[in-house]
């Protein structure tokens, strides 16, 4: 799987760094490291929505904030794997 985080001026204002630390957070505790390749990217294209904006295996999630990572984990990426 590979999951992609906004960093572009618009996502890295509305919490795209802290989105992303979360994630590498969470794939080591739960020892993904050889399932997930994390990256940063430029701007997806939604800068209009609130929260940062991800792309998982092309697919693009947006409105993603420290608030509701743990539902979008669940239900994104735990879902997937």
């Amino acid at each position: 799987m590979k999951i992609e985080c906004c960093l572009g001026s618009s996502c890295h204002v509305k919490s795209g760094p802290q989105i992303l630390e979360l994630l590498k957070k969470t794939i080591k505790e739960k020892s993904l490291e050889n399932k997930i390749e994390l990256a940063g990217c430029m701007c997806l294209g939604h800068c209009e929505e609130p929260g940062a904006n991800l792309r998982i295996d092309g697919e693009v999630i947006t409105g993603i904030t420290e608030e509701n990572f743990s539902d979008f984990w669940k239900n994104k990426v735990e879902a997937k794997l």
